[in-house]
């Protein structure tokens, strides 16, 4: 909108106050500058009022446009609001999966990776693997299956002869053999006990076991030497104890 200045509205005035002066005749030179003076102030004022329209104008113009681009801002900020919200359940999501990644990674290494056991007093690393199949195969020992548990403790200390349940599960092999009447292989069983695992907890009473088995054949000669061969190696079992106490019969 274009200003309207003092002296364009004053011309416009003057032109329609001239025509009035001339009809009402002659006026003296201070009762002129009277009315002009009233004129300009008139105008100025007009003016003024004008101008302060066209300003409040304005400023409400630039007050719509502010609030159009506050509109579009706050849009903007919605639109990137909801981004970084999707953005966030992508991390999210990701997170969740990692973990579970990691979760299933440290569920097959524990599989496959050897745990500390305590076996007889002493502590051992063994696989997994290991300890389930021997669990298995003296559960079925227990249970009484002996031709089950004899299958299973012979294929565990094939697969596993370093195994550190491998003397134990040679020792329950005997003992299966044993249980079932077949004590020519149940002595065969515990001699490889005494033998490849004399070290083992067990070597002692599969030295008890093989002279017990001597005795079933009726061949006292070889039980009574097993069992002076198991005080001489170990004095200090309690199978030894037992061993005594049967070379004291035997007299």
């Amino acid at each position: 909108m274009i200003k309207l200045s003092p002296s364009r509205l004053a011309c416009l005035f003057l032109a329609a106050w001239m025509p009035l002066q001339a009809s009402a005749g002659l006026l003296d030179d201070e009762e002129a500058r009277r009315a002009i003076l009233d004129l300009r102030t008139k105008v100025d004022n007009i003016a003024r009022d004008l101008n302060g329209r066209v300003d409040a104008k304005a400023d409400k113009s630039v007050t719509i446009d502010m609030l159009n681009q506050h509109e579009q801002t706050m849009q903007e900020l919605a639109r990137l609001r909801g981004q970084i919200e999707v953005l966030a359940n992508e991390v999210a999501k990701a997170q969740n999966s990692q973990k579970q990644l990691y979760a299933d990674l440290d569920a097959r290494l524990k599989k496959v990776e050897p745990q500390q056991e305590t076996i007889d007093g002493q502590t051992a690393a063994v696989l997994p693997t290991e300890k389930t199949a021997y669990e298995a195969a003296t559960a079925l020992f227990q249970s009484g299956d002996y031709k089950g548990a004899a299958g299973a403790l012979q294929e565990f200390v094939r697969r596993y002869p370093d195994s550190a349940y491998a003397s134990n599960a040679q020792y329950w092999l005997g003992n299966t053999y044993y249980a079932l009447g077949d004590y020519k292989k149940a002595i065969a069983a515990q001699e490889v006990v005494t033998s490849t695992y004399n070290s083992s907890a067990k070597a002692p009473d599969a030295m008890l076991n093989i002279a017990s088995s001597y005795a079933l054949l009726k061949d006292n000669k070889n039980a009574k030497k097993a069992l002076q061969q198991l005080v001489s190696k170990y004095p200090s079992s309690s199978a030894a104890q037992t061993a005594r106490d049967r070379l004291a019969s035997l007299k």
